[in-house]
């Protein structure tokens, strides 16, 4: 038996609650950021922290959502949310316990911390978009290992879950299939690259890519765009070569941990690279914000020297003008 088999067990099952809350059209509320989270987000982090605390008890995690905020949720839909956990779960949940699993492991010094984002690409969940159920684990500064549920892939219709293990990555359908190993692709000619990139981008972030693309050769007509981490598990897949993320205002806005440990650790799993835009390795110790680390460049590996040329060129002699606001 797999290590994680648990963990992925949970994603799964997560993703189910998904489905769930996503049929059931329940409200939507805002956090102090203004960013959107959803009762959705709640239950599957519970569902994996509870996971966590059973199988791996002493150690750390970093999760994107607390038991406090979930406290400022209206009622009903916290009533909603803890049934229907229960109901997935087989057993009689109580809210107590709910916010107990949310804040499991936080603050926890271990060896191995997992990091978790209930939902990676809220505002795709939202408007039935792709999204993803996500957790990773990190060493040190390094992602070790990811876990990704897309219940709505462009893979497979019943949806993917992608993730590693013991150094390979694999997928297989959420309804539970064989496993299928994944490895990047091996193209490498600029006019075959397929790219990956966020379906929401700010207007400077488009100016920098579309720079990048000009400079590296790429068909601008090979770019699709989607919502979440489900991007890294395509670049894994050998479903697409290239996903540049960022770059962004990082004083204002810099980028989480939680954004990226998953699918960073599947695309090496892969056999993959995964870099800031300047080529070097991305620091994962400073949680939970990448600090210093304006965007982040996966690819198949093949390609990256590359692509990193021509974000050189595209930043020109001054690197912090990429920092700048949209």
């Amino acid at each position: 038996m797999r290590e994680l088999q648990p963990i992925i067990d949970a994603v799964r099952l997560a993703c189910e609650l998904c489905r769930r809350v996503q049929s059931s059209q329940a409200g939507v509320n805002r956090k102090s950021d203004a960013s959107p989270v959803t009762i959705a987000d709640y239950g599957a982090q519970a569902l994996l922290c509870r996971a966590i605390r059973r199988h791996f008890p002493e150690e750390g995690i970093i999760a994107e959502e607390g038991g406090q905020a979930f406290l400022s949720v209206p009622q009903a839909e916290r009533e909603y949310v803890v049934r229907l956990v229960g109901q997935l779960l087989g057993e009689r949940v109580l809210e107590e316990e709910f916010v107990r699993w949310l804040d499991h492991g936080r603050g926890v010094r271990s060896d191995r911390t997992w990091v978790i984002d209930p939902i990676d690409g809220t505002e795709g969940f939202i408007h039935r978009r792709s999204y993803a159920v996500c957790v990773g684990t990190r060493v040190e500064s390094e992602p070790v290992d990811g876990i990704i549920g897309v219940p709505v892939s462009p893979l497979d219709e019943s949806g993917t879950l992608f993730y590693s293990d013991r150094g390979s990555a694999w997928a297989e359908s959420l309804e539970g299939a064989e496993p299928r190993a994944l490895h990047v692709s091996d193209r490498e000619d600029p006019a075959s690259i397929r790219v990956v990139e966020s379906y929401i981008m700010g207007r400077r972030s488009r100016e920098i890519a579309d720079r990048v693309y000009a400079a590296a050769g790429l068909d601008a007509r090979r770019i699709k765009r989607y919502d979440g981490m489900l991007k890294y598990a395509l670049v894994a897949a050998g479903a697409a070569e290239l996903f540049i993320r960022g770059p962004r205002d990082i004083q204002k806005n810099p980028h989480k941990i939680w954004d990226h440990v998953a699918g960073a650790a599947l695309v090496k799993a892969a056999g993959g690279q995964v870099t800031r835009l300047d080529g070097h390795a991305v620091d994962f110790s400073l949680a939970p914000e990448l600090r210093g680390t304006l965007g982040l460049i996966a690819s198949n590996g093949r390609i990256h020297h590359a692509i990193v040329d021509a974000m050189g060129k595209a930043a020109g002699t001054r690197w912090g003008f990429l920092s700048q606001p949209d």
